[in-house]
């Protein structure tokens, strides 16, 4: 058996008048993120660690954010995509890890859901959802954006 780990990494900023979507998940903030899609830094780590471990390439390769058939697009849509390139080259996800980067709003109360709405797409698939802060340091810490990390386990036959 084959196994490939990959990694992921996506930051956005906070942008008013747009939903909080996180995980797939729209989030009750005041604020939302900025981004050419629904800005979605955790679907986008964890797109880019599956992609990353499979050696695809990252999603800025292939879905553009000068491609205007990706505008306002869900990332979930795009985590659709990512898992049928994936199963097409014949990879199935053993486990993906996430750490997300914020002082707000707080992980803890929809990493539940977030698993859940990845799991309606991937599967029943081993997923860790973990929330963090840089204790007020860099960007994060004075609340300019979200950063997300993801490492993804892959295994082929």
């Amino acid at each position: 058996m084959l196994q490939r780990i990959g990694s992921g990494f996506d930051v956005h900023r906070y942008e008013e008048g747009r939903p909080m979507v996180l995980g797939g998940v729209t989030i009750p903030y005041e604020k939302g993120l900025k981004g050419h899609s629904d800005a979605d830094v955790v679907l986008h780590a964890v797109m880019d660690s599956m992609l990353g471990a499979a050696g695809m390439g990252d999603i800025g390769e292939h879905f553009p954010d000068s491609d205007d058939r990706y505008k306002g697009i869900s990332s979930m849509e795009l985590l659709r995509r990512v898992a049928e390139m994936i199963a097409g080259a014949g990879y199935t996800v053993g486990n993906i890890d996430v750490t997300v980067i914020c002082e707000e709003p707080k992980i803890g109360p929809h990493k539940q859901a977030m698993k859940d709405a990845v799991r309606s797409v991937l599967g029943d698939v081993d997923i860790n959802i973990k929330g963090t802060t840089t204790e007020g340091l860099g960007y994060t810490g004075r609340k300019e954006g979200i950063a997300c990390h993801s490492i993804c386990l892959l295994t082929r036959e």
